[in-house]
């Protein structure tokens, strides 16, 4: 449907465009993600493997709702400076998460309109419903885990900061900070490489369709 295409384009523009989000692209996105929700669930809209994943990139905006919630509740009855900190880490994980599962689906999303448009028969047993949510569970749980290491990292330097150096602390805080650093470059090499990606997708596809 239109009004989808329209969502599909406001997400692209907010995760893989705009270079960060800001206040004004996070309410749309918020408002599109709730109208999208309840576009879904209308009779109108077919129970196909397109829409699990718009579905699921719509749920996505949950973790900026919490996190939008949590800091407001945090900024309204205040804390110790440890607590206000680890929050404010929780919290921007929270919104590293959101983008980084957002642009996977967006991604899958492109990849499938690529195989509609060129393979549509060949492809046609990988596009199922069942596919479709068995890839949004694996994406949700590898960013989940990555949004773990990232607040153990944060935790275990919180409380190394005043540990000894040659402490075990320090020196696991040290490994899992490696491993998170790793893994951010990872994250931001896979990020313009999911971008070089989805310009290709829709180029080859918006000229496939003009030529037709």
């Amino acid at each position: 449907m239109k009004d989808l295409r329209r969502y599909l384009v406001l997400k692209h523009i907010q995760y893989l465009v705009l270079s960060s989000s800001n206040a004004l692209s996070t309410l749309l996105g918020l408002l599109g993600s709730l109208y999208a929700i309840i576009l879904l669930r209308s009779a109108k809209v077919s129970a196909k493997s397109t829409a699990v994943l718009i579905s699921s990139l719509a749920k996505a905006d949950i973790l900026v709702s919490i996190s939008v919630a949590a800091e407001a509740v945090t900024g309204t009855l205040g804390g110790s400076a440890s607590p206000a900190g680890l929050t404010a880490a929780l919290l921007q994980n929270l919104l590293t998460a959101n983008a980084h599962i957002s642009c996977l689906l967006l991604s899958c999303v492109a990849v499938e309109a690529y195989l509609i448009t060129f393979f549509p028969t060949e492809s046609r047993r990988l596009r199922t419903v069942s596919n479709a949510r068995r890839l949004s569970r694996v994406i949700w749980s590898l960013v989940a885990a990555e949004c773990i290491l990232f607040q153990m990292d944060d935790l275990l330097q919180a409380s190394s900061a005043s540990a000894p150096a040659r402490s075990p602390g320090a020196w696991g805080s040290n490994v899992c900070s490696t491993a998170a650093a790793l893994l951010r470059s990872l994250s931001y090499l896979l990020g313009i490489a999911l971008r070089i990606l989805n310009v290709y997708l829709y180029y080859k596809i918006f000229f496939s369709i003009s030529n037709r």
